[in-house]
């Protein structure tokens, strides 16, 4: 049985090349946003999935790699993927939708509250293509008030080849 892409799966295939990304996060309340950089290198497996390695400084957690993985289930009718990185020990599970636009993607996870240890919190990562060469990720956890509150906005802009 070999799948064939869909328009989903077409969709995702713009997150493919060699970016950079510079990021602001509030990783605590009364402590100003740290800025952080890095790049990602994306690459289509088989036009069905992206997987996405990232190199780059983390808050407080210094040099760190990440991967991530994106693509649709068709029967689920929704976006799925993982993100881990080097800093942590949470597979960051994704499940997720894309606008009526077709500009924004939104992914929905459970992962470690930022704030008390041993609890869990419900987590959105958004991501809005502005262009075909800049892309925004904003990342939010829904609060105890039940409000979801932005605390990380990263910009991604593709490298040009020289």
């Amino acid at each position: 049985m070999m799948a064939q892409p869909q328009q989903e799966h077409r969709w995702l295939q713009q997150f493919v090349g060699d970016w950079t990304y510079e990021a602001e996060a509030t990783m605590e309340p009364d402590r100003p946003p740290s800025k952080f950089a890095g790049s990602e290198s994306v690459r289509s497996l088989g036009g069905l999935w992206i997987v996405g390695e990232g190199q780059g400084e983390m808050p407080g957690c210094g040099a760190a790699t990440t991967v991530l993985t994106l693509g649709y289930d068709p029967q689920k009718q929704r976006y799925v993927g993982t993100w881990i990185g080097s800093m942590m020990t949470h597979l960051w599970v994704y499940d997720g939708a894309l606008d009526a636009a077709g500009r924004v993607l939104t992914l929905n996870a459970e992962g470690p509250h930022m704030a008390a240890e041993g609890k869990m919190a419900q987590y959105k990562d958004v991501v809005e293509f502005k262009s075909d060469d800049h892309r925004v990720l904003t990342s939010h956890m829904r609060g105890e008030d039940g409000e979801w509150h932005e605390f990380m906005v990263a910009h991604y802009r593709r490298m040009k080849s020289q």
